[in-house]
């Protein structure tokens, strides 16, 4: 028999999150709704969240998956999707402090004492910048350019939809440094500090997220800033991409709890023609298959952390996580605007907040046609049979 209960560490972590979501960030909610109403930047400020962690880490709540020689708790991959799902509870983004780019970790002595150390510990800020204008999700087909010259490499080129590039004082930048060998051996990851002369504009959406646009212009980098190894680039891509990508269904999986709270609240005390719409079995149907959705995006989020604590590959049931969460979740969030009628399409309450900001789950960090493509393709190829991934 599969054992699906929680060790007692994960309870009392999960428990403390929800604990300090509900009474640290949830208070917050209607402050910030009312700022954006007023015209100011979306979700929490620079102070705040610089509060909050200061708050948490006094609980020594602090780098969540951070190993603990780097002063972090070292959680495994289940136990951050739990914290991630009760986060994913309030719209307001925020995570804990303490932590760093996983590939970071592949950094040289010299580069963790500029970048790591400084990154985990709050002083430095990094972006992960490796989409670009025309290579969106084709992250081979990338452009920017990185030429030698002496000691140095000098970039030319243009990211795009960078998050965390208005903010960061550093860059994980991605370039081709071999045109003739491609993606595999032809891409370089570098670390390039804001000073070095790169620059960035904010690209305004349609939620919170205020992404940037990158622009490199003869952008010169030692050599000691190349991360891993030269033409190495791409396998550090993907290990960025693979790494945590469950979270983000995670996230949207403690926001649809949320939302189909509310409705179920709303659904008992909003009365129609003498009665409960409760008792409306088209309101019924719309909360059950909401609940039933909601049960089965947990075991599949759960699944892939579990598989890279297993130290499995877990690409393609990441995939699978993030492609359901992404859909299910904007039917979910459709529905509980459906159930609130006139009210929940008003910015009094957060469900078109929520609205807004879940549909971009079905496009950054892998589109919903690239996790069918992947899915599909592992599949066909036989990287994948049908039904291994249970085992």
């Amino acid at each position: 028999m599969v054992d699906f209960g929680l060790t007692e560490e994960q309870r009392e972590i999960q428990a403390w999150v929800r604990t300090f979501v509900e009474r640290e960030l949830m208070p917050l909610e209607n402050e910030v709704l009312r700022r954006e109403r007023e015209g100011a930047q979306p979700g929490l400020t620079a102070d705040e969240v610089r509060d909050l962690r200061a708050l948490a880490r006094k609980s020594d709540f602090w780098g969540v998956q951070t190993p603990v020689e780097y002063g972090g708790m070292g959680l495994d991959s289940v136990t951050a999707a739990l914290i991630e799902i009760e986060l994913g509870r309030t719209f307001l983004s925020f995570k804990f402090g303490g932590e760093a780019d996983n590939i970071l970790y592949h950094a040289d002595e010299d580069q963790k004492q500029r970048y790591l150390l400084p990154t985990i510990s709050g002083e430095r800020r990094s972006c992960f910048a490796i989409t670009e204008p025309g290579a969106g999700s084709d992250a081979k087909a990338i452009r920017t350019r990185a030429v030698k010259d002496g000691g140095d490499w000098v970039i030319n080129g243009e990211k795009t939809f960078i998050t965390g590039g208005n903010e960061a004082d550093f860059a994980m930048v991605f370039a081709v440094t071999d045109p003739e060998r491609g993606a595999d051996g032809g891409v370089t990851c570098f670390l390039v500090d804001r000073d070095a002369g790169w620059t960035s504009e904010p690209i305004d959406t349609m939620g919170e997220r205020r992404p940037a646009s990158l622009v490199f212009e003869d952008v010169r980098v030692p050599e000691a800033n190349i991360l891993g190894e030269l033409g190495g680039g791409f396998k550090l891509a993907m290990q960025w991409i693979g790494k945590g990508r469950f979270l983000l269904p995670a996230n949207a999986l403690g926001g649809c709890e949320r939302l189909l709270s509310m409705a179920i609240d709303y659904a008992k005390t909003r009365h129609t023609f003498g009665a409960p719409i409760a008792e409306r079995q088209a309101i019924q149907w719309m909360i059950a298959d909401s609940q039933t959705e909601i049960e089965a995006l947990r075991l599949l989020v759960l699944h892939a952390a579990w598989q890279v604590d297993q130290g499995r590959d877990s690409r393609h049931a990441q995939s699978i996580a993030k492609l359901y969460g992404g859909v299910k979740a904007n039917e979910i969030v459709d529905r509980v605007m459906q159930i609130h009628g006139g009210m929940g399409y008003t910015r009094e309450l957060p469900i078109e907040r929520w609205y807004r900001d879940l549909r971009l789950l079905r496009i950054f960090e892998g589109t919903d046609e690239i996790q069918r493509r992947t899915i599909a393709r592992d599949l066909l190829k036989g990287h994948v049979k049908v039904g291994q991934t249970l085992r």
